[in-house]
Protein backbone atom coordinates (compact mmCIF):
# COMPACT_ATOMS: atom_id res chain seq x y z
CA UNK A 1 0.00 0.00 0.00
CA UNK A 2 1.38 3.38 -0.92
CA UNK A 3 1.66 6.15 1.69
CA UNK A 4 -1.07 8.16 0.02
CA UNK A 5 -3.43 5.19 0.03
CA UNK A 6 -2.67 4.64 3.72
CA UNK A 7 -3.49 8.27 4.50
CA UNK A 8 -6.76 8.02 2.56
CA UNK A 9 -7.70 4.82 4.39
CA UNK A 10 -6.95 6.34 7.80
CA UNK A 11 -8.87 9.50 6.92
CA UNK A 12 -11.89 7.45 5.90
CA UNK A 13 -11.62 5.39 9.09
CA UNK A 14 -11.74 8.45 11.38
CA UNK A 15 -14.19 10.49 9.27
CA UNK A 16 -17.28 9.57 11.40
CA UNK A 17 -15.41 10.60 14.56
CA UNK A 18 -14.39 13.91 12.99
CA UNK A 19 -17.98 14.58 11.93
CA UNK A 20 -19.39 13.95 15.41
CA UNK A 21 -16.55 15.87 17.05
CA UNK A 22 -17.41 18.98 15.04
CA UNK A 23 -21.20 18.70 15.01
CA UNK A 24 -21.90 17.98 18.69
CA UNK A 25 -20.23 21.12 20.13
CA UNK A 26 -21.82 23.23 17.40
CA UNK A 27 -25.32 21.88 18.03
CA UNK A 28 -24.89 22.17 21.80
CA UNK A 29 -24.59 25.93 21.45
CA UNK A 30 -28.15 26.09 20.13
CA UNK A 31 -29.61 24.00 22.94
CA UNK A 32 -30.28 25.83 26.20
CA UNK A 33 -28.24 24.39 29.06
CA UNK A 34 -26.39 21.90 26.86
CA UNK A 35 -23.24 23.87 26.07
CA UNK A 36 -20.31 23.41 28.45
CA UNK A 37 -18.21 26.35 29.55
CA UNK A 38 -15.16 25.16 27.67
CA UNK A 39 -13.96 26.21 24.21
CA UNK A 40 -15.46 24.35 21.27
CA UNK A 41 -12.05 23.10 20.13
CA UNK A 42 -11.46 21.38 23.48
CA UNK A 43 -14.89 19.75 23.26
CA UNK A 44 -14.12 18.66 19.71
CA UNK A 45 -10.76 17.21 20.75
CA UNK A 46 -12.36 15.17 23.55
CA UNK A 47 -15.14 13.99 21.25
CA UNK A 48 -12.64 13.04 18.56
CA UNK A 49 -10.52 11.05 20.98
CA UNK A 50 -13.53 9.18 22.34
CA UNK A 51 -14.87 8.53 18.84
CA UNK A 52 -11.57 7.14 17.55
CA UNK A 53 -11.22 4.97 20.66
CA UNK A 54 -14.66 3.44 20.02
CA UNK A 55 -13.87 2.92 16.33
CA UNK A 56 -10.62 1.14 17.17
CA UNK A 57 -12.42 -0.93 19.80
CA UNK A 58 -15.04 -1.93 17.25
CA UNK A 59 -12.34 -2.83 14.74
CA UNK A 60 -10.63 -5.06 17.30
CA UNK A 61 -13.89 -6.61 18.57
CA UNK A 62 -15.56 -7.30 15.21
CA UNK A 63 -12.38 -7.79 13.21
CA UNK A 64 -13.52 -5.38 10.51
CA UNK A 65 -14.41 -1.75 10.06
CA UNK A 66 -17.86 -0.37 9.39
CA UNK A 67 -20.05 -2.42 11.73
CA UNK A 68 -23.27 -0.57 12.53
CA UNK A 69 -22.92 -1.58 16.18
CA UNK A 70 -19.62 0.29 16.29
CA UNK A 71 -21.17 3.43 14.84
CA UNK A 72 -24.09 3.18 17.26
CA UNK A 73 -21.69 2.80 20.18
CA UNK A 74 -19.70 5.80 18.97
CA UNK A 75 -22.80 7.99 18.83
CA UNK A 76 -23.84 6.82 22.30
CA UNK A 77 -20.39 7.44 23.80
CA UNK A 78 -20.01 10.86 22.19
CA UNK A 79 -23.50 11.99 23.19
CA UNK A 80 -22.91 10.81 26.76
CA UNK A 81 -19.59 12.65 26.83
CA UNK A 82 -21.25 15.86 25.61
CA UNK A 83 -23.97 15.48 28.24
CA UNK A 84 -21.34 14.89 30.93
CA UNK A 85 -19.37 17.97 29.91
CA UNK A 86 -22.53 20.10 30.06
CA UNK A 87 -23.58 18.65 33.43
CA UNK A 88 -20.10 19.20 34.88
CA UNK A 89 -20.15 22.87 33.92
CA UNK A 90 -23.00 23.42 36.37
CA UNK A 91 -25.85 24.06 33.97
Amino acid sequence: MSPIALIVHLANFVAPAIFLALVLPLMARFMPGASPRMPWWRQAALQFGAGVAVLVGGLVFFGRDGAMATYSAMVLVCATLQWGMAARSGR
